[in-house]
């Protein structure tokens, strides 16, 4: 493990006893968080992407004011619905944002999870899937992406125009070179993993594989880093692809600690999502040292170069930073990593 950060889910809303968080709220406690983990050296923060949800849903202004007030930090989301996206206003924003952080950013991208509506793309003006869950219209979005942030020529010149005319096609502007290797796949399952890998994106793999042959989360995943990489090869990109996976761990250092988490899930789970038997990966909740041992057992883990550690969100930037800085100082170096310098 080189590298890790924290996944966010976003979640705003009511907390019970007469208190809510806003989504302003939200958005400010995520910046004054990645400053915090940018000064401990923490090399990533992700933000998960939902419509019609109390959830980040247009994460581009919120990634760009991180850019903006951290200095190291990788910023990033996980994932964003392409089923949603204007491809090449999409590819202008990546672009933007990618040369306002000095490339340092990891667009995770897919066609996204199941929503709380039905069809909510069409209500974005996407219509014409002929899969009910768009994932036609996710590729489609994507292969245009892609060709527009690779420099591909987009739209015919007007010889005419006062701006320059010419002849040929215009590629989109901004452009940032390199932008590809900073784009991930979220991927659960072999066949978007090997697709992935061929079209020589970064694979991104979250709590669950929509898998269950009674063998362990973390073995199935693992197998689905190794079809990634394999993919990658045979296509003959050149380099090596980054993987991260995203986990649930909370290491238990005080009685706030034991008392939130420590009675969490002790194994795998099994249910549905989208129609698929999935098998949702366990919650690490335990003292350092023993999660040291656990996920050095951790197939998948240890097969990544990134972990995102999943945060509760509703829980504000100080105990989130603590349970940051108790997995930076007590848990990771275990595991490989190394902080990010900090001046």
């Amino acid at each position: 493990m080189q590298r890790f950060g924290t996944l966010s889910f976003g979640h705003y809303g009511p907390l019970g006893g007469g208190r809510e968080l806003t989504a302003g709220d939200s958005m400010k406690q995520a910046i004054d968080l990645a400053q915090g983990m940018d000064d401990l050296g923490v090399n990533g923060v992700y933000f998960r992407v939902h419509h019609f949800a109390r959830q980040q849903a247009s994460p581009m202004p919120l990634l760009a004011a991180i850019a903006a007030t951290t200095t190291h930090i990788e910023m990033g989301t996980g994932v964003i619905d392409m089923r949603y996206e204007n491809p090449l206003y999409f590819a202008e924003e990546a672009a933007a944002l990618d040369l306002i952080s000095d490339q340092r950013i990891a667009l995770g991208i897919s066609r996204g999870s199941p929503e709380t509506v039905l069809r909510g793309f069409e209500a974005f003006g996407y219509s014409g899937a002929t899969d009910p869950r768009g994932a036609d219209i996710a590729r489609a979005h994507t292969e245009l992406f892609l060709r527009a942030i690779d420099g591909e020529g987009i739209a015919e010149r007007d010889p005419e125009s006062p701006f320059g005319g010419g002849s040929g096609l215009q590629r989109i502007e901004p452009h940032s070179p390199g932008l590809r290797s900073r784009i991930w796949w979220g991927s659960g399952s072999r066949e978007t993993a090997e697709w992935a890998g061929r079209q020589g994106l970064n694979l991104m793999s979250s709590t669950l594989v929509t898998e269950a042959d009674g063998r362990p989360f973390d073995i199935l995943q693992a197998e689905q880093i190794d079809l990634f990489r394999a993919a990658w090869k045979d296509a003959g990109h050149a380099g090596a692809p980054r993987v991260s996976v995203s986990r649930s761990v909370f290491p238990i250092t005080t009685a706030e600690d034991e008392l939130y988490f420590g009675h969490s899930q002790e194994g795998d789970g099994i249910g549905y999502i989208d129609g698929f038997r999935s098998t949702f990966g366990k919650t690490y909740a335990a003292a350092p040292d023993v999660l040291v041992e656990q996920l050095q057992q951790d197939a998948a883990v240890m097969s990544a170069d990134t972990l995102m550690l999943t945060i509760p969100s509703q829980l504000g930037v100080e105990f989130n930073l603590r349970v940051v800085e108790s997995f930076a100082t007590h848990v990771a170096p275990a595991l490989g990593w190394k902080p990010n310098p900090t001046t």
